[in-house]
């Protein structure tokens, strides 16, 4: 049981918990129970290590029992409950899982359903709400917990995943449990996590970020997690006060909206806040530090090494603004074009490898030729290290927008705008242009009640940007377009205006 879900499992057995922000949990040998309870039925189906368990739900306890459940008898496949019939079918399709677990929601028509059945991938059904929920198999009875062989080993895949696709057909990453368990454990040691820590698991659970850092991370440490319905920027200040959580990790969006709206008096248990999945703008973090008075970690990760990969040292560890921190338990290089490794302060693609990382994508020899360079993955993104170590993220290679030969970071322009204090959100963008190559768009949402000329707005891009750097084309919207998690979507942001605009 080694380096496997349920040795983390086991370990959160001893004294964690799952909770919910209702004020429900289930603590101890009562977790290991419940958890127990779901993977006994999956297994009276004959699934075990190798066997890929759908799973198709939303945040709350459920999702977290099914999500661990599904990773201690086999792999659990988790995908978004919001796609429709034809992206089911594909993800289907794409992963073949052995069975999908449904919530008792979906007993009548609904998009996975009517995906899974034709297909012949069976049906598990949630029965009940909350820790107490059982899982029905076929003929509406729970799983008799008929064990169906050995238990997976460090080696047997845990957890498959999809890239986000933004630029090519979404890619198939599959992670083996010594990733997890590696990855789990080097998040709770970077964020110093002990059996009093609590996080508010915000992020969906059918993402790398909310599973490693919200859910696994906690529990590995013999910690807590408090699930919840999922952001609601509405809810989060009453959560984070009545879950007496002590951190909580989230993306940049939702941060921005949490310090939008946080009350000046209400208290908190917080010891940490961790955002991570994209750059946090400089104004968002000085902003929470200031009204929650703790330290804002910032982390770098990807679903292909389990997650995080770099993270910012707690105090009294040195912070240097505009970087993600040092390496995690993984090894971390700046590559040149060839492969080749560049001395400290030089800026190339950042590669990695290490016990969380992947070896493969699957059934994808052309990605995996692109990706992999002498046992380092290339991570698609550029930066550069400094002479301590610490990692600094200059673009992703994809969305750098190349005028006229002149490369700019749109993450550069990103951070300018949201100084602006009528500014509460942007998003930098390439547009293409038939002389340049490319120019540089932006969309921009207002704060509240606020008004703004994008001559206005350009002006005060000009006294702090070189020109090439200043976008030609400002769009104001009453929402940036964004992913799934949270994540701003650059790539084909401005074809997606020009059509909503029709």
């Amino acid at each position: 049981m080694t380096e496997t879900i349920a040795a983390l499992v086991a370990r959160a057995a001893q004294g964690g918990s799952l909770a919910t922000v209702e004020g429900e949990e289930v603590r101890g040998g009562d977790l290991g129970a419940a958890v127990e309870r779901f993977a006994g039925a999956l297994r009276s189906l004959g699934l075990g290590p190798g066997d890929r368990v759908g799973i198709v739900l939303p945040n709350g306890p459920e999702m977290a029992l099914a999500l661990l459940a599904s990773m201690v008898v086999g792999s659990a496949a988790p995908l978004n409950p919001k796609y429709r019939e034809e992206e089911f079918r594909f993800y289907l399709e794409d992963l073949r899982p052995a069975a999908v677990i449904v919530g008792a929601d979906d007993a009548g028509p609904s998009d996975v359903v009517a995906a899974a059945v034709p297909a012949g991938v069976p049906l598990v059904r949630v029965a009940g709400q909350g820790f107490a929920a059982e899982l029905t198999t076929g003929d509406g009875q729970a799983g008799g917990g008929q064990r169906s062989g050995r238990a997976p080993s460090g080696a047997d895949e845990a957890l498959v995943l999809h890239t986000s696709g933004t630029t090519s057909r979404p890619k198939i990453v599959p992670l083996r449990q010594r990733n997890l368990y590696s990855s789990a454990r080097n998040i709770a040691a970077s964020l110093r996590l002990t059996e009093a820590d609590r996080s508010l698991a915000v992020m969906p659970l059918f993402h790398i970020h909310g599973i490693m850092a919200s859910l696994l991370a906690p529990l590995s440490a013999g910690g807590s997690a408090v699930v919840t319905p999922g952001f609601d920027a509405f809810g989060f200040h009453r959560w984070l006060a009545e879950s007496a959580a002590t951190y909580y990790t989230a993306v940049p969006t939702m941060h921005q909206m949490v310090l939008a709206r946080a009350p000046k008096d209400r208290p908190h248990a917080l010891r940490l806040i961790r955002s991570s999945s994209a750059r946090l703008p400089a104004a968002v973090r000085e902003g929470l530090e200031e009204r929650f008075a703790v330290p804002v970690i910032e982390a770098y990760g990807m679903t292909e090494a389990s997650h995080q990969i770099a993270c910012s040292p707690l105090p009294p560890g040195p912070h240097k603004p505009g970087s993600v921190g040092v390496a995690t338990g993984v090894d971390v290089a700046i590559l040149d074009r060839e492969g080749r490794q560049l001395p400290a302060g030089e800026r190339g693609e950042i590669s990695i490898k290490g016990p969380t990382v992947i070896t493969a994508y699957e059934n994808n020899p052309s990605a995996n030729e692109a990706a992999f360079t002498d046992g380092w993955f290339r991570t698609g993104d550029e930066g550069v290290l400094d002479e301590d170590g610490y990692l600094f993220i200059t673009g992703r290679l994809k969305e750098q927008i190349n005028k006229g030969g002149e490369k700019i970071s749109p993450l550069e322009v990103d951070e300018v705008l949201l100084r602006h204090p009528q500014v509460a959100e942007a998003v930098t963008f390439a547009i293409p242009h038939d002389k340049l190559g490319e120019e540089v768009g932006a969309a921009v949402v207002l704060a509240p009640g606020e008004e703004l000329s994008d001559v206005e707005l350009r002006r005060f891009l000009s006294e702090r940007l070189a020109a090439f750097k200043v976008p030609r084309t400002i769009v104001f919207v009453d929402e940036v377009p964004k992913g799934a998690t949270g994540k701003l979507q650059r790539i084909g942001l401005w074809e997606r205006l020009q059509a909503d605009a029709r």
